[in-house]
């Protein structure tokens, strides 16, 4: 086809050239490649654990394995009890009830997600223990002199545990809870009250059973971070499946123990991610009507004002206040030896690992979830979908999945350097600061590619066609037309990972270098020492990097129901 020109003006209009298939090809192929190799510590765990050098799972079954279940059990479930409790209810009343204070709540009662379990733990024990400030004041004040003259509940226990964690992760139902209290139609709930059900009621029949998916949701998350943490277990003496596989691994030096205790916590994550998934089965709730009304919004009486008041404060209190405070405290009156050299190194470690993990992340996210959207196919869906799963895969499992083949692979790398040129390499991939940043890319590549894949969802498929006719192949079109209109969910993906990166904690004990330590090792080694005042510098720097995440999210969340900014004004 040759060009044709307008006599008259000078106009040439030249043939379109359609996007090459090949080069979505390339994108589904290297999209199957990436999550291939994002799926390679889980596909590891479960190899090491059937293969093992030396098999010890008869002896962990017969010894020391069951204590390790029953005790994640009962942390889990109670954790669970407890976030359902301080999550929902809080929910509940800052959606429905009007009441002083109300606005205030809304996004301080997520403020306790932005403070690590095990700081809190450390400053709980700290303050509740023997010779901690509160029983120094009740034997003082009571005449008592030695432990035995009365009882005190003890915070190194499983319930100490229990109220901590669940102190820092109600947040998540919370979160899910007021999400869904706030896309409920009114008309449901007008109707319960015209058939003469109270506010209490309606709750109790209405609001939450149509609530109960996310709910369940939140839960589950609570639930896999608690599966997830060791400082605080490890600092209440409580042995979970975390705590054996830190024990068998480096104590014991059997990778494949360390990987079959592994697999067990991987059952129990597929188990709640079954849960989650059974929760929304067959359940689809749709509005009656395009017109969105304000809320109820529940007038209460004095007395039951103050108890929403005082049910709402209680959780910000304990789980983000009372810890920021002490904290501060120490930092202030330990500054000197606090704000020193090796803080700023372990700062700036702390910070060059979560922005090349963000960065990480969510091109790694981008990646996928741009082939999903030009390649689509079964296939390539399922292998993007499982490649995120490691979210919900423990740190410590990650580390272990990650650890060992990267070790087999320098050992033979070095091998055939040493038989061919007779040097030796080293260590190539294993422990440095590649193997973690890939670690922490699996784990929370989920959190990266939701912001991705959410942004690009809202931009129409009429674009792409668009820029095909105009004769942009995909990388074009990325680059010119989808890039600048997803910034705000990339960027806000980042942001998520970068936090979540600055906090993990086992994940980097077993992958990090030698001599190489980062906020959340220090604080945990230090509090370890029961020399918490000197590491609070760099907790409260831990905390503060949270902070601004969790803004984010409440913004996100007070905006979730279509109308919402106008009930407002």
């Amino acid at each position: 086809m040759t060009d044709i020109v307008e006599p008259t003006g000078g106009l040439s209009i030249e043939p379109t050239r359609p996007a090459s298939s090949t080069g979505r090809g390339r994108w589904v192929f290297g999209a199957l490649f990436v999550a291939g190799l994002v799926l390679l510590p889980v596909i590891s765990i479960v190899w090491i654990a059937f293969n093992p050098v030396e098999n010890i799972w008869p002896h962990l079954l017969s010894t020391t394995l069951p204590r390790y279940v029953s005790n994640t059990l009962i942390l889990m479930v109670g954790v669970g009890v407890g976030t359902i409790i301080g999550g929902i209810t809080t929910a509940w009343l800052v959606t429905m009830c009007r009441f002083p204070g109300k606005r205030f709540f809304e996004w301080a009662l997520i403020l306790p997600l932005a403070m690590p379990a095990y700081v809190v733990a450390y400053v709980y024990t700290d303050l509740l223990e023997f010779a901690g400030p509160i029983q120094s004041a009740l034997r003082d004040l009571m005449g008592w002199k030695l432990k035995s003259d009365y009882w005190f509940p003890a915070i190194r226990s499983h319930g100490g545990a229990i109220l901590v964690l669940s102190l820092v992760l109600y947040p998540y139902v919370y979160m899910m809870a007021r999400a869904a209290f706030l896309q409920q139609s009114v008309c449901v709930l007008e109707a319960g009250r015209v058939l003469g059900r109270s506010p209490w009621r309606c709750f109790w029949t209405i609001g939450l059973p149509l609530a109960r998916p996310a709910v369940v949701a939140g839960v589950a998350l609570a639930m896999m971070e608690t599966l997830n943490d060791f400082g605080t277990i490890d600092f209440f003496g409580v042995h979970t499946l975390t705590a054996g596989v830190f024990d068998v691994w480096l104590n014991m030096g059997n990778a494949g123990g360390a990987a079959q205790i592994a697999l067990v916590m991987l059952v129990f994550v597929v188990g709640l991610l079954w849960i989650e998934r059974q929760s929304r089965r067959r359940q689809r709730f749709h509005q009656t009507t395009n017109r969105y009304q304000a809320l109820p919004g529940y007038a209460l009486r004095p007395s039951l004002r103050a108890a929403a008041i005082l049910m709402c404060t209680l959780p910000i209190l304990l789980g983000f206040v009372v810890p920021a405070v002490i904290l501060l405290d120490y930092a202030v009156l330990y500054f000197e030896q606090s704000f020193s050299v090796e803080y700023f190194e372990f700062a700036r470690n702390s910070l060059l690992l979560a922005g090349a993990s963000a960065c990480a992340a969510v091109l790694v996210g981008l990646f996928l979830a741009y082939a999903m959207r030009i390649g689509g196919g079964k296939i390539l869906n399922t292998a993007a979908r499982l490649a995120s799963v490691g979210y919900a895969v423990p740190g410590a499992v990650l580390a272990v999945g990650v650890l060992v083949p990267f070790a087999r692979f320098d050992n033979g790398v070095d091998a055939v350097m040493r038989s061919t040129f007779g040097i030796s390499t080293g260590l190539l991939l294993s422990g440095t600061v590649f193997a973690l940043v890939f670690a922490y890319v699996v784990r929370f590549l989920a959190v990266g590619m939701g912001g991705v894949e959410a942004s690009l969802a809202k931009v129409t498929k009429n674009m792409d066609d668009a820029a095909r006719t105009l004769g942009h192949g995909p990388w074009a079109t990325l680059k010119r037309v989808h890039l600048p209109m997803i910034r705000s969910g990339i960027l806000g993906g980042a942001v998520l990972v970068f936090v979540d990166t600055m906090k993990e904690l086992p994940a980097t004990l077993i992958l990090r270098p030698f001599n190489f330590d980062t906020l959340a090792t220090f604080v945990y080694q230090y509090a370890s020492d029961e020399r918490l005042a000197e590491s609070a510098l760099g907790a409260l720097t831990i905390v503060a990097a949270g902070v601004v995440p969790v803004l984010m999210l409440s913004r996100a969340i007070s905006s979730a129901r279509p109308g919402h900014a106008d009930e407002r004004n």
